[in-house]
């Protein structure tokens, strides 16, 4: 049997990383909506990938747990990459936390235990996670994100009381950041790496759903225009630096969290200098 690449969400910084890392691999293209996962696999069959596809939702572990037990039974998981997740402009706070940082701590825990020696993962994060202020997270809070089982995540007193979709989605992501790091010591004990990639605005139907906000798109719009690459990425720059991590040349590259937006990080902290 081939070695197996899960890759969870079908959207296109997904599908540009199948394609990056998965010649020669069998790809398990898993999304909540079966539909967009079958369409997605179409398309990289048609381009000479074999493909199975899954439906899996990450908010629930009884799922998780089932698309992982689908992988291992398709061959030696040799990667995974973790895309599924909701902007704050698609969703409720709760419901936000509940899919970008529970489901991704449930993704963590289910694939670390059965990825192959040698094996990597990659979950996307956002710019937008480094745009809280280092005091805004106690160390014990942070300590906690990466720490605590995940079923304990959604209790956390500070979780709980988040009511803005903007600030979910940030402590989301910082948590997925902080969980990597974490996580890179249980994979290591596996001869496995894991790493977070922190994308700025790239190009995709999420991103225009983000520009097109009557709540944020001025403002993301306006971070655009002042970034010091003067664009928005796209999701082949993504999947470069996604095949970096997942190929030998990535090998000592382990529990980092990587920024890729563009300078607009660098912007908000020194564009007033």
């Amino acid at each position: 049997m081939k070695p197996v690449n899960v890759i969870i969400g079908s959207g296109a910084i997904a599908q540009a990383i199948a394609r990056r890392i998965s010649i020669g691999k069998h790809i398990l293209l898993a999304d909540i909506k079966p539909e967009n996962a079958e369409q997605a696999a179409k398309t990289l069959r048609e381009a000479g990938f074999e493909c199975s596809t899954a439906a899996v939702n990450v908010a629930e572990r009884e799922s998780v747990a089932a698309l992982a037990q689908t992988a291992q039974a398709l061959g030696d998981v040799a990667g995974v990459v973790h895309t599924a997740g909701l902007s704050p402009s698609q969703a409720a706070p709760q419901d936000i936390l509940r899919v970008d940082l529970y489901g991704a701590a449930l993704v963590f825990e289910y694939f670390g235990d059965i990825i192959a020696p040698q094996g990597a993962a990659v979950v996307i994060g956002s710019q937008s996670s480094l745009r809280l202020k280092v005091d805004e997270l106690t160390q014990q809070q942070a300590d906690d994100l990466a720490l605590l089982p995940a079923e304990e995540l959604l209790n956390l007193p500070f979780v709980r009381a988040i009511d803005d979709s903007l600030r979910a989605y940030q402590i989301a992501k910082r948590g997925n950041a902080l969980r990597v790091q974490a996580e890179a010591v249980r994979w290591g004990k596996r001869g496995a790496r894991i790493n977070c990639i922190s994308a700025g605005i790239v190009f995709t139907p999420l991103a225009y759903d983000e520009l097109t906000s009557p709540e944020r798109g001025a403002f993301y719009r306006d971070m655009l225009a002042k970034a010091p690459a003067g664009r928005g990425g796209t999701p082949d720059e993504i999947a470069a630096l996604a095949e970096l991590l997942f190929g030998p040349s990535g090998g000592y590259i382990t529990g980092s969290d990587i920024l890729i937006d563009g300078g607009a990080t660098a912007f908000y902290k020194y564009g007033g200098q």
